[in-house]
């Protein structure tokens, strides 16, 4: 492969100067019309574009925004998509650092600033409020999904305990009393969530009483709960996401249930399996484009000056009504 055309090159085709080849491409004034016509001709015969790279290191700017997701996570994957959508409108780039199972938050964030990346967006990010804070005093940050109070660091989330309610007001309103909260993983995320079914579950007359249950964010956590729900099954169940859900479902059927018939089951993302026709499930959703338009925004004029201090975007979430959900005994239509 030749290599990549540079200035010089097209300086000495053109005849000219180094530093008039660079005013001409820069669109800078100085140079007559017969060097431009030089110099412009030149690179279109050699094909030179220029480094937008080494352009923008040498005003000291990347315009780069990192991002952490969790690869198994259909939603952050949905969100990255917005993400990127957003930042193109805006002329910035994004680079992605994967959390899997060998590779935790902490060493992900590392490798974008390694990149040089200006602001991190970070998808649910599990780091303590101090780890945050310390992160944001050298670094812009955003925090998406989840609740926080920390300096230097901007929030954009959707209202987890108003979700969870809508979700625990559509059950009841189907006649639903005895609903099961499935947790996510041990976190801020997970608390706002029980927070809301609790609240709900309280609020509204003729409830029983609340009930959780340990789970997590993979299917298997799904299934886990979903066996021991065996010997107390509730009429419904609404679990930590989407995930969580699909476990749940298919431990269920697994063991001969109906749903929604014996049991209704809501997730939490409206992530895009949630939307296929044999899954259908009811589910709440964050919103994604509408996230991913305000943390960038929030990244963005942070970088470029206009906001100093800290975002705290909360966006409404709603609720997806699919057909694993009915009145408690009502069986789906084949």
């Amino acid at each position: 492969m030749p290599p990549r055309p540079r200035l010089e090159d097209v300086a000495a085709r053109a005849g000219v100067s180094t530093a008039s080849a660079s005013l001409v491409l820069r669109g800078r004034p100085g140079p007559g019309a017969a060097t431009r016509e030089a110099v412009l001709s030149a690179a279109r015969e050699i094909g030179y574009r220029p480094d937008a790279a080494a352009s923008l290191l040498a005003r000291r700017r990347t315009q780069l925004l990192g991002v952490t997701m969790d690869v198994s996570n259909p939603f952050h994957a949905e969100l990255l998509e917005e993400i990127q959508a957003a930042a193109d409108a805006r002329g910035y780039d994004v680079v992605v650092s994967p959390l899997t199972r060998t590779r935790g938050e902490r060493r992900a964030v590392e490798s974008l600033l390694d990149f040089r990346c200006e602001a991190l967006l970070l998808l649910g990010p599990s780091m303590t409020a101090a780890e945050l804070a310390e992160l944001g005093e050298r670094q812009a940050v955003v925090a998406i999904g989840r609740r926080l109070t920390s300096p230097g660091v901007d929030v954009v989330r959707a209202a987890d305990d108003v979700g969870v309610r809508l979700a625990v007001e559509h059950l009841a309103g189907l006649g639903h009393r005895a609903i099961t909260f499935v947790e996510g993983p041990r976190g801020a995320i997970t608390t706002l969530r029980r927070q809301g079914y609790r609240a709900a579950m309280k609020r509204l007359a003729g409830m029983d009483e609340p009930r959780t249950l340990a789970g997590g964010d993979t299917e298997a956590a799904g299934a886990d709960a979903a066996t021991r729900l065996r010997d107390e099954p509730p009429t419904a169940v609404i679990a930590f996401n989407d995930r969580c859900a699909l476990g749940l479902l298919d431990r269920l059927r697994r063991d001969g249930l109906d749903v929604p018939g014996d049991v209704s089951v809501v997730g939490y993302d409206d992530s895009p399996v949630a939307r296929l026709a044999t899954v259908d499930l009811t589910t709440v959703s964050q919103a994604p484009h509408a996230m991913a338009e305000a943390a960038v925004a929030a990244a963005v004029e942070r970088l470029e000056g206009h906001r100093t201090e800290p975002a705290d975007v909360v966006l409404e979430p709603h609720l997806i009504v699919r057909s694993t959900t009915g009145s408690p005994g009502e069986p789906r239509l084949q």
